[in-house]
């Protein structure tokens, strides 16, 4: 067995028996799933000059023949609503989305509550002070981590104002909401070979961010980024599992991801 192969091994293995309690193949109750994922529709939120999210109907009704047939077409940017950054969405030959490996959409959450900081400060920012505290009181950080920063603001979905923080949510220089630090992204890359972040916010940078330094250190260790994250209030803050699975898009830079977590 090559290097490595034990980990995906045991990644993949882990998926397989959750998978089977799920399908109800397994005796004892299933465990309980979450959805992370807000729903995509004509209120979805994206970035400025990015196409919003369309969808339109192409057929529905009661055939000719008889029988009922729906059918519709969407159409919308990557990077909106609940979504996921490839590492090549700022990582010059890091993946694309559809070369991350399967086991790697998986993994323990790891979830920080930092919304009374973040009420406090729009523009507040995930410290290593913060992932220190956690680790105090819930251990260390495990390797293949997805750690979720949890700031409030899923609340404020879809109203586009208050969620991005400004009166002009056409202006990206006005934006206000928080993120993680590039202190926090080179710990978490660096010292504990994380598989993904997240957050409940538009950007894993805080909105007054120009130069993106979280994305690019954690895009270019070929860290993913799940963005717009519901529901998180309801993880615990240790414990779950979280399941990322994107679309397939290939040479992606992002696209729409339907996030689940089981519950412990």
């Amino acid at each position: 067995m090559r290097p490595g192969a034990n980990g995906r091994f045991d990644a993949l293995l882990q998926g397989l028996i959750i998978l089977s309690l799920l399908a109800g193949c397994a005796t004892a109750a299933p465990p309980t799933v979450l959805d992370l994922t807000h729903a995509f529709d004509e209120q979805t939120i994206y970035w400025p000059n990015n196409k919003p999210f369309e969808w339109q109907k192409t057929d529905w009704g009661i055939t000719a023949s008889g029988y009922w047939y729906s059918a519709a077409m969407f159409s919308a940017a990557e990077h909106g609503g609940t979504h996921m950054d490839a590492p090549i969405h700022f990582g010059r030959g890091r993946q694309a989305l559809d070369q991350i490996p399967v086991e790697r959409l998986t993994g323990p959450a790891v979830v920080l509550d930092l919304r009374i900081q973040c009420r406090g400060n729009p523009d507040y920012e995930l410290t290593v002070q913060d992932l220190l505290a956690w680790e105090s009181t819930h251990g260390r950080i495990p390797e293949g981590a997805i750690v979720l920063m949890m700031t409030g603001w899923a609340a404020r979905w879809p109203d586009a104002k208050r969620y991005l923080g400004t009166e002009t949510p056409d202006d990206a220089r006005t934006f206000h909401f928080p993120g993680f630090s590039r202190a926090a992204a080179e710990l978490l890359v660096t010292r504990r070979a994380v598989r993904g972040v997240g957050l409940d916010t538009a950007s894993i940078d805080p909105g007054q961010s120009r130069d993106f330094p979280a994305h690019r250190i954690f895009n270019g260790a070929d860290v993913y980024a799940l963005e717009n994250v519901a529901a998180l209030e309801h993880l615990p803050a240790r414990g779950a599992t979280i399941f990322a699975l994107p679309m397939k898009i290939r040479g992606g830079t992002g696209g729409p991801v339907r996030i689940i977590a089981l519950l412990p």
